[in-house]
């Protein structure tokens, strides 16, 4: 058996990978600069205040709308190259989240400061799916498990630590809307860099194989482009499967993110230098998750070479359910940190299979409008999960029962895995074509 090393080496000897591995790592450095921007200006901002309906409010107006994306970008991801859409939508975001700034340093709220974020999520929804449905093109398809380890999950570091980069830029400048809008603006570099990156492939090399045309969509093209990826992947049981145990996933994902966000904004007290409360301390959160991904990395490719996808998502579902709440009922910042540990090794691992048997069962004909149905999922039940939390959370962020609850949906998509998985449903799966 090759050893880690060996199979990044594989890897890496396709300079095309070596390219959107580049411009993914310069495009999600940008996004955790924004994104901790962002967060510091609607939560920790002395100048603002926040309650757990206002941060569930702008999530939703951030991330609903910006699903709402997705069937279009899947329908124009299997008709444009994509290529040019890493180019012209890095190019586009570094402009917008420049007037998030000035909007920022201003002073302003409400409808105006989330119309202007949710512009630039809106792009990022092209941007993510262009970069998972390209991979295939870059990598042969022994090695896509591999591929989606090593590069989701180093996009997720870079992810981190941009947010790290965005705290300490902030710790220099302050903590008020000055600040937040320098941090906000120093996001555009890294998307213009990934422009650049991203220019130096052919225009055709990304797929999709067949361009569909660049007519003009209507409303009904982009809806029949929807239901027709839509019934192309719950054709094909592993895949609807995968769609299914990481929208549970995320429904948690999510009660858990505003569960941690209301803890260090209005609960924890900091324990010593090394485990601060607010803003930093949801940085440790965040940085540990991103080390339980890298872990995840490493471990998923060699784990699901002996044991197979199904079984490993089983284990990482249960895994899920028993470490945070063993981790979560102490309500401590120590075990915060390792509960992110634990949570970002189970998810990067479930999303390193699902992304995967995504892009061993689906044909590319169909495989942009999939993973937009994949990426709406994704995000709406993160945000369905934030909303409910709102409703479910006290301030405090101190819950044992939405606590329990989690734990609870974790164990049971586990076991509804493991049985999809005895009763055959979960066997190897030949692209439609």
């Amino acid at each position: 058996m090759q050893q880690a090393p060996s199979r990044v080496r594989q890897l890496f000897a396709r300079p095309d990978f070596r390219r959107l591995l580049t411009t993914r790592l310069s495009s999600q450095f940008g996004d955790g600069v924004f994104q901790a921007a962002l967060a510091g200006t609607v939560l920790f901002n002395p100048q603002r205040a926040a309650d757990p309906a206002d941060v569930a409010a702008g999530f939703a107006v951030l991330l609903l709308p910006y699903s709402l994306v997705g069937p279009f970008a899947g329908v124009l991801l299997d008709r444009w190259s994509r290529r040019q859409v890493l180019v012209l939508a890095n190019l586009v975001r570094s402009v917008l989240v420049l007037v998030v700034a000035a909007l920022v340093a201003g002073g302003v709220a409400g409808v105006p400061f989330y119309v202007a974020g949710l512009l630039v999520f809106a792009v990022n929804r092209f941007l993510l799916a262009a970069l998972s449905a390209g991979l295939p093109h870059t990598i042969e398809q022994r090695w896509l498990v591999s591929a989606n380890a090593f590069s989701t999950t180093a996009g997720t570091a870079a992810s981190v630590v941009g947010g790290g980069v965005a705290v300490g830029i902030a710790s220099l400048v302050g903590s008020g809307d000055a600040a937040y809008a320098v941090v906000a603006a120093a996001a555009a570099l890294p998307y213009v860099a990934a422009a650049v990156v991203a220019g130096g492939f052919a225009r055709g090399h990304l797929g999709p194989d067949s361009a569909l045309g660049t007519a003009r969509l209507a409303a009904g093209d982009v809806l029949r482009g929807m239901v027709d990826g839509a019934r192309h992947v719950f054709a094909i049981p592993p895949a609807a499967a995968a769609l299914a145990a990481i929208a549970v996933h995320r429904v948690c994902f999510g009660f858990l993110t505003l569960m941690t966000l209301l803890l260090y904004r209005n609960t924890y007290e900091a324990w010593g230098p090394l485990l601060p409360t607010g803003l930093a301390g949801v940085g440790q959160v965040l940085a540990a998750g991103a080390v339980g991904a890298l872990l995840a990395a490493a471990v998923t490719p060699r784990v699901v070479r002996r044991i197979g996808k199904p079984r490993w998502s089983t284990l990482l579902l249960a895994t899920g359910g028993v470490g945070q709440v063993a981790l979560g009922v102490p309500f401590l910042p120590p075990t915060a940190v390792a509960g992110g540990f634990v949570l970002g090794f189970v998810g990067q691992g479930v999303k390193i299979c699902v992304d995967t048997t995504l892009q061993e069962t689906v044909d590319d004909q169909h495989r942009g409008r999939v993973f937009s149905v994949y990426d709406t999922l994704f995000n709406i039940t993160f945000v369905a999960a934030v909303v409910a939390g709102a409703f479910l959370l006290p301030a405090s962020g101190v819950s044992y029962g939405v606590l329990l609850g989690i734990g609870a949906a974790y164990l049971l998509t586990a076991l509804a895995y493991a049985e999809c998985r005895r009763r055959g449903f979960l066997h190897a799966h030949t692209p439609l074509r």
